[in-house]
Parts: structure tokens; C-alpha cells; sequence
């Protein structure tokens, strides 16, 4: 089948990297070399450790980077009380411990919820101190894909969700060992792996994202097509969880962008969703990626459309003959992987009343009127089974 024409009013922009990162370091057994080195690369004395308390309590992936941390006489502490979605108290006890500690760096373990406290404690040390930005080594164990951006959500008093940006909260440096990755629950890998999904596709349509990062968001969605129904039938598979944290890696490039952007309605909701009924971020993705990719074969620009039909290219499927129908389809594939995955789930399943979602429509949209209908009928559609 022939490619999908390219889009044509994406042909002038502006590329950089993140201002902080210095290196990515990736491959089974690498955080014993690299972390050493990045610490050394990045000046830094004593690492605090942020990490969530499954991880601490019921792992040795902890113990493992203490050690090295140790070994290396660069150990301050480690602080793992890091709830879901990331709540204030948490990160205010974070920032105590991290002045308390003298560590100069922070060494985060784990999914979303502790990169992002590290960069909220980041940035609350910094507005208390002044003067440079302290740094953050993420070693991420989820598909999250976190430690690729320059924002931090958590969740405040009121519960409800609350954000920090700034171009020096992202990571210095990021370890992508996939040994470290196989305590990560099953439901939770792969539910990731789907929010690693959802940054990919929404790229697609994302402002300010350049047509090479697109290109390796294609790449992005192919990997996870391939390696996620593998990774769910041999979860011990080293090789396969290092292609699934590389795939992530692609679906949130690292950019120093003009203007920040967010990422998309799927996101949108899904912040909305998982801080007010405590949802996790990748069961969200479950939920909302594919009625959203539904809902833009219909609305989105003809170039946007255009590049949602050329990931169907990616996936080797068929036209069905329309940008439309080829967005429709994309669709119903992410739909499918949902299932397949065994992550199929409804928003009645979370405890969502009904009568939220017209509240949680107008959150998502941020004040916009245009699409205020569809979205609730959006959400009305994944209600229930």
C-alpha cells in the first residue's frame, strides 16, 4: 500500500535537547558503571535516594543501587514515601530529608510517581535556596516515561492535580537497565507500556513536535505493537524489556521546545481521572487513548489525521481507503493491544460516578468549549462494559 502523503505546514521549526541531560546510558546490568560515572560527570557528593515503598520493601532493586551509591561513599539516604499520583506531603517530607541529608543529587528509582517527586523536590529546594536547580539520575523501572520531560504533577491538599515546570527539572542523567525492571509488577509493566503508547500517538498531534521526533514516535508505537503481547507471555524476557524501555524512550524524545505543549486529550483526561479517583496514570491510557484517537479521525487537521494514518503504514495494515478510516483503524488496533494485554477496564470499574464526567470533561479541556460535547460523550462511552 502506498505511504500516506507527508504532512506540509510542519517544514519550519526548532530543535534542541533538554538543557539538563547529559546522558542517556541503556543495556541489561548498566547501572553499575554507568551510575558511578554520571555521579562523577555531574560533580555530585551525597544522593539522596527517592523511590516508592513496594520497591524498597519488597526488592532487592533498591538495595542494589544503595550499594553502589555506598561503594561509591556517596550515599546520604533513601526516602520512599511516595504515594500514588504523588501527593504534597510526600514531596514537602522529601525536600526536608534532602536538606537534612546534605545530599546534593537525587538518585529516583521507579515509575512516574517518584521521578516526578524528585522533580517537584527539586523544584521546591530551589525556590527555598535560589541559585541553581539541584539534579535528579532517573532509573526508571515502569514504561512511564517520565524522566523524559520537563514537568512534575502531583497531587495537592484538595486532591486534586497540580503541575511544575521548568527546563531544569529534567533529569541530568537516565539508567535504562532492564534487570532492573523485572520485580515490576505485570499489570503494572504493561499498563505503562500503554501510557508509553499514549505519549507516542498524541505526538502525533502534539504542537511544537518536530517531524523527526514524530518518525521515532512511529517507531515508538511499532515496538510497542510488537513487544508488549511478547513481554506479557515471557515476562522474563531481558531482551524484550530492554526494546520495550528503549520504545519508551522513543515515545517521549527528549526537547527544549519553543513553547511548552501538552501533550494531548488523552493526557488531559487522564490527569483529570487518576488524581481525583486514584487511578493509575497507565490504566488511564487504557481507558482514554483509543475513544481519543476515535474522536480525532473526526476533528483533528488534515496533517495531524496524516500522521495518525502513518503509524497504521508502520503497523504493515492495510488502507482502508481515508484518513479517517485509516485513524479509525489505528483505533481499534490500540483498542485490541488493550485487550490482548488482559488491561481492558471501564471507568465504573474505578468508582468514577456518572455524574462526574461532565466535570471532568470541562477540568480536561482547561476552559475550551468546542469539544465539551464529544468529550463527554467520550468518557459516557467508557463508562461501563
Amino acid at each position: 500500500m502506498p505511504a500516506p502523503a507527508p504532512g506540509q505546514t510542519d517544514l519550519s521549526g526548532y530543535y534542541a535537547w533538554t538543557h539538563t541531560l547529559e546522558g542517556v546510558y541503556y543495556g541489561p546490568g548498566s547501572v553499575s558503571t554507568a551510575l558511578p560515572k554520571l555521579l562523577g560527570d555531574l560533580g555530585a557528593s551525597k544522593a539522596l535516594v527517592v523511590t516508592g515503598k513496594s520497591l524498597y520493601t519488597k526488592t532487592d532493586v533498591v538495595k542494589k543501587v544503595e550499594g553502589i551509591l555506598r561503594e561509591q561513599n556517596r550515599y546520604a539516604d533513601t526516602f520512599y514515601n511516595i504515594g500514588e499520583h504523588t501527593p504534597i506531603a510526600g514531596i514537602r517530607a522529601g525536600a526536608d530529608l534532602f536538606k537534612k541529608s546534605g545530599a546534593d543529587i537525587i538518585v529516583s528509582i521507579g515509575g512516574g510517581s517518584p521521578i516526578d517527586a524528585s522533580k517537584a523536590i527539586i523544584y521546591f529546594v530551589q525556590q527555598e535556596r535560589g541559585g541553581e536547580f539541584p539534579r535528579q539520575i532517573a532509573i526508571p523501572t515502569t514504561l512511564s516515561a517520565a524522566e523524559y520531560s520537563i514537568g512534575a504533577g502531583y497531587t495537592d491538599e484538595s486532591g486534586h492535580k497540580a503541575n511544575v515546570n521548568s527546563p531544569y527539572l529534567a533529569p541530568a542523567g537516565i539508567i535504562l537497565d532492564a534487570e532492573l525492571t523485572l520485580p515490576t509488577p505485570e499489570r503494572l509493566w504493561l499498563s505503562t507500556g500503554i501510557r508509553a503508547l499514549d505519549h507516542a500517538v498524541e505526538s502525533l498531534y502534539r504542537p511544537f513536535v518536530v517531524p523527526p521526533v514524530k518518525v521515532l514516535c512511529h517507531a515508538a508505537i511499532v515496538d510497542l505493537f510488537k513487544y508488549l503481547p511478547i513481554s506479557k507471555a515471557d515476562p522474563n524476557d531481558i531482551h524484550v524489556r530492554q526494546k520495550l524501555q528503549m520504545a519508551a524512550w522513543m515515545s517521549l524524545w527528549p526537547a527544549r521546545m519553543e513553547k511548552y505543549s501538552a501533550i494531548g486529550l488523552s493526557h488531559a483526561l487522564g490527569h483529570k481521572l487518576g488524581a481525583t479517583y486514584s487511578i493509575p496514570h497507565g490504566f488511564t491510557s487504557c481507558v482514554t487513548l483509543a475513544p481519543t484517537v476515535r474522536l480525532k479521525a473526526r476533528i483533528a487537521s488534515e496533517e495531524d489525521k496524516q500522521w495518525l494514518a502513518g503509524a497504521l503504514y508502520q503497523l504493515h495494515q492495510p488502507t482502508t481507503g481515508s484518513l479517517e478510516g485509516d485513524v479509525l483503524r489505528l483505533s481499534e488496533l490500540i483498542d485490541g493491544l488493550v485487550n490482548d494485554l488482559g488491561l481492558k477496564t471501564t471507568l465504573d470499574q474505578y468508582g468514577v460516578p456518572q455524574e462526574d464526567l461532565p466535570t471532568v470533561a470541562e477540568r480536561a479541556l482547561g476552559g475550551k468549549t468546542d469539544i465539551y460535547g464529544e468529550v463527554v460523550s467520550l468518557l459516557q462511552g467508557v463508562y461501563s462494559s
